[in-house]
């Protein structure tokens, strides 16, 4: 599991958005912009959104036994920088997208209730940032 250092924790706990890059299936990039949450406990990355959205669509194309999809979330600020790189998944289980709306709430601002609020999780086996943020 990845633990990001003390400047990184506090750089993913600002309030500041990020790219999420996720791959479509002819293997070409499709980049938004996002807001995440970083969980510290469990060393991933949260990101909600729609169950239609096109991030959900290629996080979910795994194939039957094969590996996870990968994305990379990209935050920036003038000179610093952090980017997780790791395995992407669909999250349904209610309780953790409740969990991920609550964090939501706490970093950026309240979400109302969405029915189909999915999550996205990154499971960073890569971090890489700016020369200063490094250890």
């Amino acid at each position: 599991m990845i633990r990001l250092n003390p400047e990184q924790r506090v750089f993913v706990t600002e309030r500041h958005l990020a790219t999420l890059t996720t791959l479509r299936g002819d293997g070409s990039p499709h980049v938004v912009p996002v807001a995440f949450t970083w969980d510290p406990d469990a060393g991933v990355a949260r990101v909600t959104t729609n169950r239609a959205s096109a991030k959900a669509r290629h996080a979910g194309l795994a194939p039957a036994g094969g590996p996870r999809p990968r994305a990379a979330l990209c935050q920036v600020d003038g000179g610093r920088w952090i980017t997780l790189e790791g395995t992407v998944e669909v999250v349904t289980d209610q309780d953790e997208v409740d969990d991920a709306v609550v964090r939501y709430g706490r970093r950026y601002r309240p979400l109302a209730d969405n029915p189909e609020r999915i999550v996205l999780r990154l499971t960073p086996d890569r971090v890489m940032c700016s020369t200063y943020m490094k250890e």
